[in-house]
């Protein structure tokens, strides 16, 4: 998985996509017909049909992380985020501030050490606005190097855990991984193909929404990763998948229902090839399709889901086997699907 952990250690907050999306561009000039940017950033490629309709597929290349909202007088560096966090799992986290060139730094929250923390302040709730950025450099050799609106990102290493695949950043790079791959397998195909590394899902599903009224697909289909709550401190009901159970096709999120046809479909082939996989509903949270769906006057979709645990923290973890699971159906899905041939949108 030298691509995934490549795509995972390439740096790219939503808005500041610059970096990762030229590693994406080179994937997916080896693949496609025709590649282009479009004015908002997100990376289109186009691999071309039969001339049966266009399906756009659609993975975000941008990840949750910082902007530099101010450095004050002894260098401490105070930070806005870009995506949602939570607090505790920010605590002894490490950092890279993209400056002038890339800075690692410790991410601590503004609090005494436990050594002669009071009782009382032990109780505070921690928030985001609470956390600095220690560089170990002088005021003045960071305000040389360092502005306000330079992106940072968190720090950690792509390890193989078992047969699981950890990193920062797999929401939703593990789902442009899927894209690629899947993109690879295609040999005849009815439908147009756009493959969409889009930018700024993590604020609001923004790339995804431009894209989608400027292709004007006859589907789309989003790909990203979703919640494998399996593990100590939740219900099964509250699970929404399980890491290594397959992939995962999306009944519905708080960003779209997926149309019912498509989902009939992706089930379908999905018991027809022997692909493992399960079914979604999560109860918040969105993805690209949230975007697509509700561009210009309406385009039916889907979305095909790979487990993670621990999503939105430096630890966020994959199954080999689920991946492996989510390429073969989009693979199959492209190859089998002629989208004027789907009732979409029908009861």
């Amino acid at each position: 998985m030298q691509l995934l952990e490549k795509l995972t250690q390439t740096p790219g907050v939503a808005g500041r996509e610059e970096r990762i999306r030229e590693v994406v561009k080179t994937e997916m000039e080896k693949i496609c017909d025709e590649v282009r940017c479009d004015a908002m950033g997100s990376l289109i490629g186009l691999k071309k049909g039969s001339g049966k309709g266009k399906i756009m597929v659609a993975g975000h290349m941008d990840e949750i992380g910082f902007l530099v909202k101010h450095i004050d007088d002894k260098g401490f560096i105070r930070l806005q985020p870009v995506g949602g966090f939570d607090p505790r799992t920010l605590v002894g986290q490490r950092v890279v501030i993209h400056g002038k060139e890339d800075f690692i730094g410790n991410l601590s929250p503004s609090t005494k050490p436990v050594h002669i923390l009071a009782e009382e302040e032990k109780k505070k709730q921690l928030q985001v606005k609470d956390f600095f950025v220690d560089l170990g450099l002088t005021a003045n050799k960071i305000k040389e190097n360092v502005e306000v609106g330079d992106p940072v990102t968190l720090r950690q290493e792509f390890v193989r855990i078992g047969n699981n695949y950890s990193s920062k950043a797999m929401d939703d790079r593990a789902g442009v991984l899927v894209m690629l791959e899947a993109a690879k397998k295609l040999e005849q195909h009815p439908a147009d193909i756009y493959l969409v590394a889009t930018v700024q899902e993590e604020v609001g599903l923004r790339g995804a929404l431009t894209s989608s009224f400027g292709i004007v697909p006859d589907l789309g289909l989003a790909l990203d990763v979703t919640l494998a709550a399996d593990y100590p401190g939740g219900e099964e009901p509250e699970y929404v998948t399980r890491l290594g159970e397959g992939v995962a096709i999306k009944i519905m999120d708080s960003a779209s229902i997926s149309d019912h046809n498509l989902v009939k479909q992706l089930r379908e082939i999905a018991r027809s090839e022997n692909i493992t996989h399960q079914m979604e509903i999560l109860p918040r949270g969105g993805t690209d399709a949230g975007g697509i769906q509700i561009s210009r006057a309406g385009i039916p979709v889907a979305t095909l889901s790979v487990p993670c645990r621990y999503v939105h923290t430096v630890n966020e973890m994959v199954n080999r086997n689920d991946l492996e699971a989510a390429i073969n159906l989009l693979a199959a899905f492209l190859t089998k699907t002629d989208p004027s041939a789907l009732n979409l949108g029908a009861t």
